[in-house]
Formats: structure tokens, sequence, C-alpha cells
């Protein structure tokens, strides 16, 4: 199955976050459970970001072991290889049940 065929949900930014946490999927992306592939990398606005020069500003897609898109977060990794803003990812998409979850305006 693809993404287009599952239900979408969309839930606060909050409770994305909750669900997200509550699945461990940066934990398991950690312990090389999920595999990462970043979508979107460049230089954000300084002045938005409040990062340091070089900060690199990342869309990431998180895929389980069948290959099958399970996450898509947004971070800011610092040039010393550490996660800026909260020190975690921002998902943005979870797959969870069959059902697509996602916040306003973003694409999945």
């Amino acid at each position: 199955m693809t993404l287009l065929s599952f239900p979408r949900c969309c839930v606060s930014a909050e409770q994305l976050r909750r669900l997200f946490n509550e699945l461990e999927l940066f934990a398991k992306v950690q312990r090389g459970e999920l595999q990462q592939q970043i979508r979107k990398d460049k230089h954000p606005a300084p002045p938005k970001a409040d990062e340091p020069f070089c900060t690199r500003s990342q869309i990431v897609a998180y895929y389980d072991s069948d290959g099958n898109k399970v996450a898509l977060v947004h971070q800011y990794l610092r040039p010393d290889g550490t996660l800026g803003a909260s020190g975690l990812p921002d998902p943005k998409m979870v797959l969870h049940g069959n059902v697509i979850y996602y916040t306003r305006g973003e694409n999945t």
C-alpha cells in the first residue's frame, strides 16, 4: 500500500508530538530499528531559526524494515551533530494503525 491509500487525520502539533513520542520513533531510529532518509537539506534563515552558523534545516523520512514510510520530521542539525531547537525532531507526519496523522499545512 502507498501512503495515498491510507485515511488521514489532522491533529494538533502537540497531539502529533505525543503520538511520535509514545511510538518511540526517534528512539527506534537511534537503535537502528528504523532507517532515515534526508528528503530536504538546506540552511535555515538565521534570525528565524536562532541556531549556530552552518546548522542545517532538514526534512527527514523514517522507514521501517519493509521500506514503508512511518514518519516525516523536521530537524535542525547543528555542525557538532546535535539536534537544535528542542533537541528532538519535530514530527510532521506519523503513520500508525493504517492512519496518517499530520498537522495542518503539512504535506506527506
